[in-house]
């Protein structure tokens, strides 16, 4: 058993995990971010890409500050939380879009992603993948500009013949999320 705690949310069905997610990143936009003349206010909320791994609920989150992907634990992952990120820590701490970074494996690989807490979703963790987000109009945009971005990312390492079944798997399913009309 490890420092790690885990939220309320690991036991919701997945639309409902997806509407506790959204609650909370609205509370924490109406709360830290009601006067960031930095985050794009025509952005809402979204969840997209949400599916279930080895023991993480995996999806990309999109806010006005960022598109990130999450990892939320449905289980103890035994990792260690960094001094300064414990639970009691971090309930009266102010918030912040990352923390330190750790390393997870997951499909066969090591990821990098910072710890994060909320006293709802508990410790988890986050990869950003777009933190300026003032050019974008619309959610599809921001999802399309990352889209070319894993493209740019496959061809690359298709010419230098490597592979990367972490990359592939998550590009798919954000990929084809798009053409079914299924966003969670």
């Amino acid at each position: 058993m490890s420092d790690w705690r885990l939220g309320k949310v690991e036991t919701l069905g997945d639309a409902a995990l997806c509407r506790a997610v959204i609650d909370r990143f609205s509370t924490i936009r109406d709360r830290d971010f009601a006067d960031d003349p930095f985050i794009n206010r025509s952005l809402a909320i979204e969840i997209r890409a949400l599916r279930r791994m080895e023991t993480w609920c995996v999806f990309l989150v999109l806010t006005p500050w960022m598109l990130a992907r999450i990892f939320l634990p449905e289980r103890d992952p035994g990792l260690r939380v960094p001094i300064g990120w414990l639970a009691g820590q971090r309930a009266d701490a102010p918030y912040e879009v990352i923390g330190p970074c750790l390393e997870l494996a997951l499909l066969g690989g090591m990821q990098q992603a910072h710890i994060n807490y909320d006293e709802i979703l508990g410790h988890y963790l986050v990869q950003p993948l777009v933190l300026t987000m003032a050019r974008f109009d619309r959610a599809d945009a921001v999802f399309q500009a990352w889209n070319e971005v894993i493209a740019t990312r496959q061809k690359v390492m298709e010419e230098q013949r490597r592979d990367c079944p972490w990359q592939r798997e998550l590009s798919r399913r954000e990929f084809f999320a798009r053409f079914s009309g299924h966003r969670t």
